[in-house]
């Protein structure tokens, strides 16, 4: 089982081509709308909303509006209604590779760590319906809500960094994460090759924590080229890139197993 859960930047069906089989609304955190009919023009609303969301005429922008529901609850004549907001959505996929829940946020939407709780409660529903053993995410980069929301319950996590200062800095971050919600994790270099130094750096980072490094895939224009076609790499990269990736997928599973 797949699951995409870069939901702020989804980019996983754009290399498996899914093809979709139901699609379900999420719903982020209410906003606020004014009922005129009950209004009676008092501009309460218009004053305390710190995010200038209530722009006048008693119109609610849902852009700028935060959901916070100060309005509602200061509306002396309860003309401030919440209402369900649509801020993405949730989609069931087949791909050649197996099937793939994925999710879209809208335009300027929060809640992606909500979203992200969504794909993994899928995901994990449609594997215990399908008798799937293992499924395999896409996580989004960086520490924040995201990343949180899907670590929690995960058997292994792979950490994918590069031999650069600030690669070796963020990676540092992650694994203070993963340690913080007793995750197990691994690490792979990517472009282990254009900075050997900087990538015995990041070894020596990971001996003194005990976290394995298990993969060293080397910079490659193949695997560029590959994802400019819109082509999973393994499909259409070098050799050497083929022969590292599944050396890669070798040591995972024996970590998971």
């Amino acid at each position: 089982m797949l699951a995409d859960c870069d939901v702020d930047a989804a980019n996983l069906y754009l290399l498996l081509d899914p093809v979709v089989k139901s699609a379900s609304p999420f719903y982020g955190l209410k906003k606020a709308t004014i009922n005129k009919e009950k209004c009676l023009g008092c501009n309460l609303c218009l004053h305390l909303c710190r995010y200038d969301a209530i722009r006048p005429g008693f119109v609610v922008d849902p852009v700028l509006c935060e959901g916070c529901a100060l309005c509602y609850h200061a509306c002396p004549c309860g003309a401030v209604e919440m209402v369900d907001h649509v801020a993405g959505h949730l989609f069931h996929s087949e791909t050649r590779y197996g099937p793939l829940v994925h999710a879209r946020l809208g335009i300027a939407e929060d809640n992606s760590g909500k979203l992200v709780a969504a794909v993994r409660k899928e995901a994990r529903r449609l594997a215990e319906e399908e008798k799937k053993e293992l499924i395999i995410t896409d996580g989004p980069p960086g520490i924040g809500c995201p990343v949180i929301s899907c670590l929690s319950g995960t058997d292994l996590v792979l950490v994918v960094t590069e031999p650069t200062f600030s690669g070796k800095h963020d990676l540092e971050r992650v694994l203070d994460l993963a340690e913080h919600f007793g995750c197990r994790a691994a690490v792979c270099v990517n472009k282990w090759d254009l900075e050997p130094e900087n990538t015995r750096a990041v070894e020596s980072l990971c001996n003194r924590r005990r976290v394995p490094v298990v993969g060293h895939l080397p910079y490659d224009e193949s695997a560029v080229e590959a994802v400019k076609r819109g082509r999973p790499v393994i499909l259409e990269c070098s050799r050497t890139m083929e022969k590292g990736i599944l050396a890669l997928w070798d040591q995972l599973k024996v970590l998971l197993n």
